[in-house]
């Protein structure tokens, strides 16, 4: 992968894409954050997903009043280790046009901290970038609101900042 101004570029052909950081939490408290509406609001731009987390349920996101963002099927429920995903993006007609991936979330604790493997599958070839660009600054986003209990300001969240209002 390589860097631009959204996040990261896959290599040409790369259909994967793969990030992966540490917090320090409890497995608990990640997957607390990856599944509720507020929580994840809180690193995701606003964005708040609503499921019942059920194995086989289905799942949307939104920032409520402003817009829809994806919407897909929980494959694999299994708390607090691992979510897989189906993810249909919304948000503009380009990012529809490029089909179903896959996101899985795999917590593994280490000692007082997680290692947190988010793997984004299944894109299509030479895509849009805008399907996985935002991982490092939602990530990031993460990792501070549970370290430090704090929202983290990156280009993502001044984006959609107010959108709801």
């Amino acid at each position: 992968m390589e860097k631009h101004e959204g996040g990261v570029a896959l290599a040409p052909g790369d259909t994967t894409a793969v990030y992966e950081i540490y917090i320090k939490t409890t497995p608990e408290r990640l997957w607390e954050a990856i599944t509720d509406p507020a929580m994840r609001a809180r690193y995701t731009f606003g964005v708040q997903i609503q499921s019942d987390w059920s194995e086989g349920s289905t799942y949307t996101s939104s920032v409520p009043g402003a817009i829809d963002i994806a919407a897909g099927k929980n494959l694999e429920v299994d708390p607090p280790r691992r979510l897989v995903q189906t993810m249909n993006a919304l948000w503009s007609d380009d990012v529809k046009a490029e089909g179903t991936s896959l996101i899985t979330w795999e917590i593994e604790q280490v000692a007082d901290s997680c290692r947190l493997t988010v793997v984004h599958a299944q894109l299509r070839p030479d895509g849009n970038g805008e399907i996985y660009g935002g991982w490092p600054m939602i990530l990031s986003g993460l990792k501070t609101l549970l370290e430090t209990g704090e929202n983290l300001t990156t280009p993502g969240s001044l984006l959609y900042q107010g959108a709801a209002a």
